[in-house]
């Protein structure tokens, strides 16, 4: 089912985003988190895809294992670097025989093994152009993602905002955040896209914090801030890994009441294909 249709008719709400396991083994696995997820009855559940269509295989080896096996709506997250217009034609078109309705439209990091990577040699330069194309399809709901502390490589917000708006004009449906910490971030996003005249929802994303080392290395690559007592609280706890958890999702439980609080209806949650800290935030909430 189209998200954005969701998203007109339902007044909250919650979604998860799975990677793609890359064994056997993890896949089982990975459905069995989402079947405990899918007591919470999310909007849907997405699985991200490598830059360059690292990971298409495992991307929809993911997609059709929990289409067959549940009943949870779907979205699909697609890069556009390398791609060409003849190759996401044939991938498009197989989605929609396998009943994939969603598509997160996402430019994509450069390969890691190639210096000065030139975007503009891509038959499609940035996720504008492929937002544009997947519109023609009149088929998918299309979600694209925004940055609340502005993208890294943006020489600003308001370039970064500029781009945003350029991403909605071609036809995004909604937008999801990158992870964020510090709310204040999220609420100054939301100010300045109402005022961009960007009116489509934007789904906050959130991280649970459970290994702290982990999500400093996440936030150190996407220029997320974490807040110094965020910092100083979960530092004190490195040689407790437990307590380090406990005291991490009593933080993330707290950001994600603010948002409710302040009138936030829907929160996207970054599961890393675990269900235990989803559980636990959904239960205090």
């Amino acid at each position: 089912m189209n998200i954005g249709d969701i998203l007109k008719s339902k007044d909250m709400g919650i979604s998860f985003e799975f990677f793609p396991p890359g064994t056997g083994e993890g896949r089982r696995e990975l459905l069995q988190v989402a079947q405990t997820l899918s007591k919470y009855s999310p909007m849907y559940v997405s699985v991200t895809y490598g830059a360059g269509g690292s990971t298409q295989d495992r991307t929809k080896k993911t997609l059709y294992l929990l289409k067959e096996e549940t009943d949870l709506n779907l979205m699909s997250h697609l890069t556009c670097i390398g791609a060409t217009r003849e190759a996401m034609d044939i991938l498009l078109k197989e989605y929609i025989e396998h009943g994939i309705d969603n598509i997160l439209a996402l430019r994509g990091d450069p390969p890691q093994d190639v210096e000065g990577f030139d975007f503009t040699k891509s038959e499609f330069h940035y996720a504008r152009d492929l937002v544009r194309f997947i519109k023609k399809y009149e088929r998918f709901g299309i979600a694209v993602a925004v940055y609340p502390e502005g993208h890294q490589e943006a020489p600003s917000l308001e370039a970064d905002l500029e781009y945003t708006k350029m991403k909605v004009d071609e036809g995004a449906d909604f937008a999801i955040t990158q992870m964020f910490f510090d709310n204040r971030y999220f609420y100054d996003f939301l100010d300045r896209a109402r005022q961009k005249g960007i009116d489509i929802p934007i789904l906050p994303g959130i991280m649970p914090i459970t290994d702290f080392a982990k999500i400093k290395k996440f936030a150190s690559f996407c220029r997320a801030t974490i807040p110094e007592e965020i910092e100083e609280r979960m530092s004190n706890l490195a040689d407790s890994p437990e307590d380090m958890k406990k005291a991490g999702l009593e933080i993330t439980v707290k950001q994600c009441k603010d948002l409710l609080e302040s009138g936030i209806r829907y929160l996207h949650f970054y599961t890393l294909n675990r269900a235990d800290a989803v559980n636990a935030i959904m239960d205090a909430l």
